[in-house]
C-alpha cells in the first residue's frame, strides 16, 4: 500500500463511548466474563488476567462499554483504562485514589487479544499454538495494503513476488518450491470463515476496512484438513455495526524514482438499517501501482503497471438476541501490463521480452453465515462460493526456437484458469463453562476448474500458427468430520486430543493437440481417492501469573494428482503424483513482563516431511507436478513486543529454520539440492511506532518498519542453482491524527536498494532445452515518497 493510516488512540470518541451493545454474559470468573465482553462488544481487551482466577459476575441486556465494563468489575481486585474505541487495559487499582490516565499507546500485536483462526474464540495468549495478529489499527498504521505487505509484521511469513495476484504464501519455511502449478497450496486462505484459495496463487485482496489478520503457523489438518499442510492465513474484515453509522475515505499519492505515478482511494460506509436488529456495511477502492521497470525490446517505459479495483458488502441480520446471520460478497479485478523481473547484462530496470507479458486476475466471493445458541451448544454455519479466474501470456519465442527450429517466429503461450469452488463448514461448539470443552464439525467442498493453455507462433508474414493446446478440467471434492476436545485434568493444565477424518476424489481430463513435430497429440481421463485421519495433540500449563508453556503435535496433508500437460507425453513414472504428508512437533511458551509491558511468544519446531509435492517446468516450460522425496525441518521462531512509558512501542519477529532433504526421489532430478528452496535460514522483521502529543488534540506519529529476507535457492533441482534473497525492506512514515482525520508523508524503500527478491519470471526463458536456468531478477521498487491523507466519521 503506497500509503498509511492510523485512527486516533487519543482517547475514546463520545459516539463509540456512548455506543449500546447488547450483551449475554452467564455467571463465570471476572477474567473470563472479560473475554466474553471483548468478544460480544468486537473490542480487545488487554490484561484479564490481572482480575486473579476469582469472582463470579453476569450481565444481559444492552450497556455502553463503559457501564458493561463498570458493572463487571465492581468490586473486583482490578480496574480499567480505555485506551482507544477498540482496546482497554485492565490495571491493577491503587491503594486510594484513581489513577491519572495512561500514556497513549498503540495496542500491541501480542496483547490479550481474541482470535477466533482456532475455529474457537479464545484468548491468543491461552492458544497451545502458534500464531500471530495484525490488528485493524495496526493495518492501517503500516499502510499495509495487501498481504505481501504485512509479512514483515509477523514471524515466518514469506511470499514469493512474481507480481500481483502471482504470489505463493510460505509459512515457518515450508515451502515446496518457487513455482505455481497443480499442487495445492500448502497455506489455507481464508476470508472470514470461508476458503479461497485450493491451488491457485493468492487473489492478492486489498486490505481495506480489516478487523484483523490471523495467522496459525504448522500444519492444521485437524481442523482446516487439505491445503493447510503448513497453516493458515486468514482476513477478517470488519462486520457491520447495528448501533451506529460510521463513513470513512482516505486517499494517496506516490512518485517512484525511475517510475510512473501511482495512486489510490478507498472508503467504507457503515448502515443500520434497523437499529439492533439489522446493518449494511459497505467497502469499495481503486488502486494504481505505477510501473518502473522498462522493456528494451519493445522500447517501452514503466511497463509493470497495475490497477486493481473492488469492493465487498456486508449485511448483517439479527432476528433473535441468540441468532445471527452474516451475508457477504467480495469482488476484485486486478490488471497488470507486464511482469516485473529484470535480464541480467542489461540496466538494473530492464527486461527483454517480445511482447508484454500481461496478467489478469478476477475475483469474486459469496457466503452466507448463521451463528446461534442451543443453550447446551453454539453453532455456527457456513456456506461460500469462490468463483476466481487469472490469466497471463508469456513470450515464449525462445522454445519455437529451440524446439521447433522456428527462431524467427514471436512465440507466444497463453494459459486462462477459472475455479468454481463451493464449501460448507457446520460446527458446534460448547457453551457451557466446564473442564471439559469440545467442538464437532462437518465440512465439504467441490472445487472445479477448467484450464486451457496455448502456445501459437507468428511468422515475420503475420501468419499465426498454433503449436500445442491443452483443454483440461479438473475436480476436487472432499468430506470430513472433525472434533477436538480439551479437559482441565489440574489446576492450570490443560490437554486437546483433535481429529479429522477425511475422503478425497481427484478427477482430471485433458485433451492435448500438438500437430508438428516433436509434439504429440492424446487425450486422457483419471481419476483417484484419498482418505485417512489428521490428528492433533497438545498439552499445556498455564502459571499463575498467566505464563502459557505447550507441547503441541499435528499434521497436515494434500491429495495427489496428474500430469497431462507438455508438447510430449510425460514418462509413465511422471503422470502421477502422490499425496505428500507433513508431522509436525512443537513447544512453545507465551510470557507477559512487566506489568504486561512485554510480550513474548516463542516456538521450536521440527516437522517431518513426506513425498514432498513440488511445481516444477519441462524444458519446453510447460509445467508438471513430482514428489521431490522428504525432509526434515527444525526451526525457531519469536515475537516480541514492548511498550515504552514515553510513547514508544517495538515489535520484532524471527525466524531460524533450518531444513535437510532426507531422501531424495532419484526419478525427479539427477541431482538434488540439500535444503528447502525459496526460504532462507533466517528472516525477521521491526516494527517501531512513536507517539507524541501535539497542540489542539493533535498527535504526532512517527512509524519504522523493515524486514529482511536471507539468501535461499529458487529449485530443488540442483542444476538451477540460482539463488536470490539477502534484502531488507524498509519504510518510514510521519504523520499528523486527529479524532476524525490523518495525514501521512512516507518513504519506501528510503536507501534505494535494489534487492533480487525473486530470481525468475518467465518459464520459457528461466528453463532451455538443455536444462541450464537462465539468470532474472526481481528487483525491489525503487524509493517512492507519497503522501496519504484519511478521514472517519
Amino acid at each position: 500500500m503506497l500509503g498509511g493510516l492510523a485512527l486516533s488512540l487519543a482517547g475514546a470518541r463520545a459516539d463509540a463511548a456512548e455506543a449500546l451493545y447488547r450483551l449475554s454474559i452467564p455467571p463465570k470468573p471476572y477474567a473470563d466474563a472479560l473475554i466474553d465482553l471483548g468478544v460480544q462488544a468486537n473490542v480487545s481487551i488487554v490484561g484479564t488476567s490481572t482480575c486473579g482466577p476469582g469472582g463470579r459476575v453476569a450481565l444481559a441486556g444492552a450497556y455502553t462499554l463503559d457501564d458493561a465494563l463498570s458493572r463487571l468489575l465492581a468490586g473486583a481486585p482490578c480496574d480499567y483504562r480505555v485506551l482507544d474505541p477498540r482496546t482497554v487495559r485492565i490495571v491493577a487499582p491503587p491503594p486510594a485514589a484513581k489513577p491519572a490516565p495512561e500514556p497513549v499507546r498503540t495496542p500491541t500485536l501480542l496483547g490479550e487479544v481474541l482470535v477466533t483462526a482456532a475455529k474457537r474464540t479464545a484468548n491468543l495468549n491461552k492458544l497451545a499454538a502458534s500464531v500471530s495478529i495484525i490488528p485493524h489499527d495496526q493495518i492501517e498504521l503500516t499502510g499495509a495494503a495487501d498481504v505481501i505487505q504485512t509479512t514483515a509484521q509477523m514471524a515466518g511469513v514469506l511470499t514469493t513476488n512474481l507480481g500481483p495476484a502471482r504470489d505463493k504464501l510460505i509459512l515457518r519455511g515450508l515451502s515446496d518450491g518457487a513455482f505455481t502449478g497443480r499442487a495445492p497450496s500448502t497455506v489455507g486462505t481464508y476470508l472470514d470463515d470461508a476458503a479461497i484459495n485450493y491451488n491457485a496463487p493468492d487473489p492478492d485482496l486489498q486490505l481495506v476496512d480489516v478487523e484483523r489478520i490471523e495467522v496459525v503457523r504448522g500444519p492444521q489438518g485437524a481442523l482446516y484438513g487439505s491445503g493447510a499442510l503448513s497453516g493458515v492465513f486468514r482476513i477478517v474484515p470488519r462486520k457491520p455495526d447495528m448501533t451506529q453509522p460510521e463513513f470513512g475515505v482516505a486517499g494517496a499519492i506516490a512518485e517512484t524514482q525511475g517510475g510512473s505515478p501511482s495512486e489510490e482511494i478507498d472508503g467504507y460506509a457503515n448502515l443500520p438499517l434497523l437499529h439492533d436488529r439489522a446493518a449494511l456495511r459497505l467497502v469499495a477502492y481503486r488502486d494504481v501501482q505505477g510501473g518502473y521497470l522498462d522493456n528494451a525490446q519493445l522500447r517501452l517505459s514503466n511497463v509493470d503497471r497495475t490497477v486493481r479495483e473492488g469492493g465487498r458488502a456486508a449485511l448483517r441480520l439479527q432476528p433473535a438476541d441468540a441468532w445471527q446471520i452474516d451475508l457477504s460478497a467480495t469482488a476484485q479485478r486486478l490488471r497488470s501490463n507486464d511482469t516485473q523481473y529484470t535480464t541480467p547484462g542489461l540496466a538494473p530496470d530492464q527486461h527483454l521480452s517480445r511482447l508484454q507479458e500481461q496478467h489478469k486476475n478476477d475475483f469474486a466471493e459469496g457466503s452466507a453465515t448463521l451463528r446461534g445458541e442451543l443453550g447446551w451448544a453454539n453453532l455456527r454455519a457456513n456456506l461460500a462460493f469462490v468463483d476466481h479466474t487469472f490469466s497471463s501470456q508469456y513470450d515464449a519465442s525462445q522454445v519455437l526456437a529451440d524446439v521447433f527450429n522456428a527462431p524467427s517466429e514471436l512465440g507466444v503461450y497463453y494459459e486462462h484458469t477459472r475455479i468454481h469452488m463451493i464449501s460448507t463448514d457446520v460446527l458446534l461448539r460448547s457453551a457451557r463453562p466446564s473442564r471439559l470443552t469440545w467442538l464437532l464439525g462437518v465440512y465439504a467442498t467441490e472445487s472445479q476448474e477448467k484450464s486451457p493453455a496455448t502456445l501459437d507462433g507468428q511468422q515475420p508474414s503475420g501468419v499465426l500458427e498454433r503449436y500445442y493446446t491443452e483443454n483440461r478440467r479438473d475436480q476436487f471434492r472432499e468430506a470430513a468430520i472433525y472434533g477436538e476436545a480439551s479437559y482441565g485434568f489440574a489446576p492450570g493444565w490443560t490437554a486437546t486430543l483433535g481429529g479429522r477424518f477425511f475422503q478425497s476424489n481427484v478427477r482430471t481430463l485433458s485433451d492435448v493437440v500438438a500437430p508438428l513435430p516433436p509434439g504429440q497429440s492424446r487425450s486422457g481421463r483419471y481419476s483417484a481417492d484419498f482418505d485417512g485421519v489428521s490428528p492433533k495433540l497438545s498439552v499445556q500449563r498455564e502459571s499463575p501469573s498467566g505464563a502459557l508453556a505447550y507441547a503441541l503435535y499435528s499434521e497436515g496433508y494434500r491429495a495427489g494428482g496428474f500430469n497431462t500437460g507438455g508438447l510430449q507425453l510425460i514418462r509413465a513414472s511422471r503422470r502421477t503424483f502422490a499425496p505428500d504428508k507433513l508431522r509436525n512437533y512443537e513447544v512453545g511458551l507465551k510470557v507477559r513482563l512487566l506489568d504486561t509491558r512485554m510480550n513474548v511468544h516463542a516456538a521450536a519446531f521440527f516437522d517431518q516431511w513426506r513425498d514432498i509435492q513440488t511445481d516444477q517446468y519441462r524444458p519446453s516450460g510447460i509445467p508438471y507436478t513430482a514428489n521431490v522425496g522428504d525432509a526434515d525441518i527444525a526451526g525457531l521462531e519469536s515475537e516480541l513486543n514492548y511498550d515504552f512509558d514515553f510513547g514508544l512501542s517495538l515489535q520484532l519477529n524471527t525466524l531460524f529454520a533450518h531444513s535437510r532433504i532426507t531422501r531424495a526421489n532419484p526419478d525427479f532430478a539427477a541431482q538434488v539440492v540439500s535444503a528447502l528452496p525459496t526460504v532462507p535460514r533466517f528472516s525477521g522483521g521491526l516494527l517501531a511506532v512513536y507517539h507524541h502529543p501535539l497542540p489542539r488534540d493533535l498527535t504526532l506519529r512517527l512509524i519504522g518498519e523493515t524486514g529482511y529476507v536471507g539468501s535461499s535457492a529458487i529449485s530443488f533441482d540442483a542444476s538451477k542453482t540460482t539463488r536470490m534473497g539477502e534484502y531488507a525492506e524498509t519504510r518510514l512514515s510521519a504523520q499528523v491524527a486527529a479524532r476524525d482525520w490523518s495525514a501521512t508523508l512516507f518513504v519506501l524503500n528510503p536507501v534505494n536498494s535494489a534487492g533480487d527478491t525473486f530470481s525468475y519470471g518467465n518459464p520459457f526463458t528461466f528453463t532451455r532445452t538443455e536444462g541450464q536456468p537462465v539468470r532474472q531478477s526481481t528487483p525491489q521498487r525503487p524509493r517512492t515518497i507519497g503522501l496519504r491523507l484519511s478521514a472517519h466519521y
